[in-house]
């Protein structure tokens, strides 16, 4: 940012190398969420069967996670930011482990809403600190290089995971999945030990002091060109969130899609993704970030108009599916590069800034998903107006106030 440009030496970040290892363990880092978060989608009927609960009580459970969460990220990063980023880390990934087996140990409903909900809390751990440890191992680019592959990591995994709990589910029952858990967060641990480094030299600790993590919050929040950097990834985030709550339905019911093609459609737009995603890690060192950034909203931008040309001249399937590739193609480079601009600009901070765009970004897509189930369900209108409001306000919060990062 303009007003905190000067870094000290230390705290410039010395880009290592980029080997297959350390894309390997920072992946894993950034799958914990999504895998606690979809791997036990497809056993919710079996455990409310196997409880003697309803199909509410065991949804409830990933509400408790989710909300727990997000609790987490706001704190976390302050942590992150006072303690360093490594024992954090290790922290939150082991209270997570333990919270795992608990989870596949318990017998009744209420402790596994309890205990589901601090997992929430301790997986927003991972979430936060890895952001925060990327920025303080690269520079701006390769910052926004390596955090798409986190990203696109964050995004295939949701498609990966229910496949893999509905197989635990069937061939070892519905506790294997948090065993598997369990045991994936015991990998992650060792890791974490073996090949991150601590990335926060002391002299660059906040001391964590209530008053001051409210400051540190307020001071970002203050800063117009953070939370246009913020709310514009948020934004187009958010506008995968509308797809996620009524694409199934629009594909499925509107347009005839067998459910079992639902699954390559919705493929599609992870090859998107890939595609872009590989652009960027490519030439973002070469363009930089703002040039990549800038080009992703203007994709995104154009895909919301098609969206709405598609819905509007009603050409069929085909009318929406092409844009709904671009539109969710973009997120990973425009998410990537926009924390990588904000980051770069508060270094000591990185922490609570990454705790405060996490809390947004999810904040808003639950907001988009909530008045995307609320309007009606005749048509893809109502999916391809909120994806395009999205793109819309995505391009004009970076052009109005982040771009002067």
């Amino acid at each position: 940012m303009q007003t905190s440009t000067q870094q000290t030496p230390s705290s410039q970040p010395q880009t290592p190398q980029l080997g297959w290892m350390l894309f390997l363990v920072l992946g894993a880092i950034g799958a914990l969420t999504p895998l606690a978060i979809d791997m036990y989608l497809p056993a919710m009927p079996t455990i409310a069967k196997d409880l003697g609960v309803t199909a509410g009580e065991v949804q409830i459970t990933l509400t408790a996670y989710t909300a727990g969460f997000a609790l987490g990220q706001l704190l976390h990063g302050p942590l992150a930011d006072s303690y360093g980023r490594k024992p954090v880390l290790l922290i939150g990934v082991f209270f997570f482990a333990i919270a795992s087996v608990v989870s596949a140990t318990t017998h009744g409903i209420e402790a596994l809403t309890l205990v589901r909900t601090a997992q929430g809390f301790a997986g927003a751990a991972a979430a936060v600190i890895i952001q925060a440890v990327v920025r303080d191992m690269f520079d701006r680019e390769d910052f926004a290089r390596t955090m798409s592959f986190v990203t696109l990591v964050m995004t295939v995994a949701p498609l990966v995971a229910p496949m893999i709990g509905g197989y635990l589910a069937l061939w070892f029952g519905w506790r294997s999945i948090f065993w598997v858990l369990a045991i994936f967060a015991v990998i992650v641990i060792l890791a974490v030990i073996i090949k991150i480094p601590e990335t926060l030299p002391v002299e660059n600790r906040q001391p964590l002091r209530f008053k001051t993590t409210i400051r540190n919050y307020a001071r970002l929040c203050k800063n117009p060109t953070v939370m246009g950097l913020i709310f514009s990834g948020a934004f187009s985030f958010s506008g995968m969130f509308a797809f996620l709550t009524a694409g199934s339905f629009v594909y499925i019911d509107i347009y005839g899609v067998r459910p079992d093609l639902f699954g390559y459609l919705f493929g599609l737009n992870i090859v998107a993704m890939i595609l872009m995603t590989t652009i960027n890690g490519r030439i973002v060192k070469k363009v930089g970030s703002h040039t990549m950034l800038r080009a992703a909203l203007v994709i995104q931008l154009l895909a919301g108009v098609g969206l709405l040309v598609g819905w509007a001249l009603d050409l069929g399937l085909w009318g929406i599916v092409p844009f709904v590739m671009l539109f969710i193609g973009t997120i990973s480079t425009i998410g990537s590069n926009s924390m990588g601009l904000l980051l770069s600009g508060y270094p000591n901070m990185a922490g609570t800034a990454s705790s405060l765009a996490g809390t947004l970004r999810f904040g808003t897509g639950s907001v988009v998903g909530a008045i995307v189930a609320m309007l009606p369900s005749d048509s893809a209108g109502s999916m391809a107006m909120v994806m395009a409001a999205c793109a819309v306000m995505s391009a004009l919060l970076y052009w109005t106030l982040g771009k002067k990062a």
